[in-house]
């Protein structure tokens, strides 16, 4: 959606409301916002849960931040749970702020569901809707996100439901996620054990009993520092192939 005719895209037209650290709601020219650290900040509403509703809303606690991230729905979960899994990803908050702006009748406002931080220090801001789901007044708003975004110099995406296989292999890793899964000694075995490529559970068997490697095994896939070709493709089991990761350790 391009903005009203006669009104430009700029700081003044379109506004940030948004919790700051002390808990104060603040609202602020978009251009006053650029180098905020929305990655901190308390969600702009509450998750609700009510019964017979088709969502469900909750908190997912993100290995990324160590901290627990909201949703508001089973996609928003899924969403989460990949973008807690990309290394480049170093931060993550839910409903970060509202944006502002007037449509040449009636302002409206959007809450995009994620602000994520990389590693590089760039910032992405992601809307999560099935694609099915995206009527007329949605592609709207994420149409104007887009906009605002490019002019704060953050990237925008509005993703749908994920690849099922990659989703699939991504949640079972996401089970050993918790940094208490590293057990250092077994670590330094599986590393060895894979040094060279070889099926998941024989070599995990051969760097000790496999309720104990196991788990491990499955922390170092999720850091990525043991890593399996064709996630995407092909459902982790006992014959995955498996190695060490190229670079050093997330």
């Amino acid at each position: 959606m391009a903005a009203p005719a006669g009104v430009g895209l700029s700081g003044s037209y379109v506004e940030l409301s948004y919790v700051d650290a002390v808990r104060q709601r603040r609202r602020r020219p978009l251009l006053d916002c650029v180098t905020a650290r929305f990655e901190d900040v308390s969600p702009v509403r509450p998750f609700r849960w009510s019964r017979g509703e088709r969502h469900f809303a909750g908190w997912y606690w993100a290995a990324t931040t160590g901290q627990h991230v909201g949703f508001e729905s089973w996609l928003e979960r899924d969403r989460l749970v990949l973008m807690d899994f990309d290394p480049e990803v170093v931060g993550i908050a839910s409903q970060p702020f509202w944006l502002h702006w007037h449509d040449g009748e009636k302002e409206r406002r959007h809450a995009p569901d994620f602000f994520v931080r990389r590693g590089d220090g760039s910032a992405v801001v992601v809307d999560v809707r099935a694609d099915e789901r995206v009527e007329p007044k949605d592609a709207e708003a994420f149409e104007m996100t887009r906009l605002a975004c490019a002019q704060a110099g953050w990237g925008f995406e509005r993703v749908g439901v994920p690849a099922a296989v990659l989703l699939a292999n991504v949640r079972w890793l996401s089970r050993y996620r918790h940094p208490r899964c590293l057990n250092g000694p077994v670590s330094v075995r599986l590393r060895e054990a894979f040094a060279t490529p070889g099926p998941l559970m024989a070599r995990a068997s051969t760097a000790g009993d496999r309720l104990a490697t196991l788990p491990v095994l499955f922390h170092l896939l999720w850091l990525q520092q043991l890593t399996v070709e064709e996630m995407a493709i092909e459902l982790l089991g006992p014959r995955t192939i498996v190695r060490l990761a190229d670079g050093g350790d997330r």
